[in-house]
């Protein structure tokens, strides 16, 4: 890893344990510059602001899901496989305990700034509706998908997954990390709802 990739990590892992410890309106850039043993002129030359260096932190924390996602989608597996993948990357996600409150700082801050909700969102729920989308205009070319419009096809999987787990688990603190059984369950329903709807051509049209 590049000296400078590698510098801007070790700030961005102190930035993450300052935010998570005092929270966002008490971080100073000034108090992560010392705690990092950076001056804020170098802190400054990575980030541009406190707000950016708050996206920049849930990214960080959030890399190795679309890392796991791009990999589902690449994958070359079934239909059913690569979904049955991304629903688990994706619950499971939800249940790490360091994202969730990175995320409740982030709602809580983007009533301030909304362009903090909307770069979050960019980079993580539409980038991933996106790319499941594109994986099923591919899939209707093979004919493994039966549907008109696979972006909203995509957001109804999504939606299936994660239910209301992600509202919850942002108003409260969730009681238990789901376990992988349950998890398993929950996929697999959502799975064979979406199969059920779109892997036969609907009577009257396909897709309709």
């Amino acid at each position: 890893m590049p000296r400078g990739q590698k510098r801007r990590s070790e700030i961005l892992a102190v930035a993450e344990r300052t935010l998570l410890r005092q929270g966002f309106t008490e971080t100073t850039m000034q108090r992560v510059a010392e705690e990092a043993g950076a001056s804020k002129e170098t802190l400054y030359r990575h980030f541009n602001s406190k707000d950016d260096l708050l996206i920049e932190v849930v990214l960080a924390r959030t890399q190795a899901l679309r890392q796991a996602l791009d990999a589902n989608f690449e994958s070359g597996a079934p239909l059913a496989t690569v979904l049955r993948e991304i629903g688990r990357n994706l619950l499971e996600a939800m249940g790490n305990g360091e994202v969730i409150p990175l995320l409740r700082i982030v709602v809580t801050e983007t009533v301030r700034n909304p362009a903090l909700g909307l770069a979050l969102f960019t980079a993580g729920p539409e980038r991933t509706t996106r790319r499941l989308a594109a994986y099923l205009e591919a899939a209707k070319g093979r004919g493994d998908f039966h549907g008109l419009d696979a972006e909203l096809a995509a957001s109804l999987y999504i939606g299936a997954v994660l239910g209301n787990a992600s509202l919850l688990n942002l108003l409260r603190p969730p009681e238990r990390p789901m376990e992988a059984a349950e998890i398993d369950r929950r996929v697999d329903e959502a799975v064979a709802l979406f199969l059920g709807r779109y892997s036969h051509p609907a009577e009257g049209g396909a897709g309709r």
